[in-house]
């Protein structure tokens, strides 16, 4: 049996692959970020949108129940 039957190792990118990976990863992350921000935007302007409902107050008397 050969002695290489383990996982082969990738070699180091070089040269314009490496600036490629780093820039391509870069533009990966901008567009996360930015997505991110719109989406926060967009759930803050529904948030502020609904409001708060007022809160319902329960009044019991006995078996009968009223609503304020």
């Amino acid at each position: 049996m050969s002695s290489r039957t383990g996982a082969r190792q990738m070699p180091r990118p070089k040269g314009i692959r490496r600036v490629e990976r780093w820039l391509v990863g870069l533009a990966m992350a901008v567009v996360a970020f930015i997505l991110e921000r719109i989406v926060m935007r967009s759930v803050k302007k529904s948030g502020d949108a609904k409001g708060q409902p007022p809160p319902t107050t329960v009044i019991s008397k006995g078996g009968e129940v009223d609503l304020e």
